[in-house]
């Protein structure tokens, strides 16, 4: 069974920061790499950074040097540290896994997103 829990988010005044958790339930997500999206209004859901089962890192260029990916294995977590946030990173934060494994994973019915957690960023 999988499970999909954001916490974190919340209001926060331009160039504010938040640190977001995930708690990723599931073999398939410990044995891969896991990925924070986003959603903002109206916009269509985008990887926003990523990390492997072995600590390697990748980051959408808008938010490279601002938000830092990071995982606890032990506790089946994976964070985002937002750093000088600013307007445009409103939006529904979701964390899952890379979409060739959630591809893999709706060929046997099991994709699942969580509920997502709202970052909302004010001016």
């Amino acid at each position: 069974q999988v499970q999909l829990v954001e916490s974190g988010g919340g209001l926060v005044q331009a160039g504010g920061s938040l640190r977001l958790s995930c708690l990723a339930s599931g073999k398939i997500f410990s044995d891969n790499a896991l990925v924070w999206y986003r959603q903002g209004p109206g916009d269509q859901r985008e990887m926003v950074a990523g990390i492997t089962s072995g600590g390697g890192t990748n980051y959408a260029d808008s938010v490279k040097g601002r938000f830092t990916i990071s995982r606890d294995s032990a506790k089946n977590t994976v964070y985002l540290q937002m750093n000088s946030l600013k307007p445009e990173d409103t939006a529904v934060y979701y964390c899952n896994a890379d979409p060739a494994t959630i591809a893999r994973m709706a060929l046997s019915g099991m994709d699942h997103w969580g509920k997502g957690t709202l970052v909302a960023v004010s001016s």
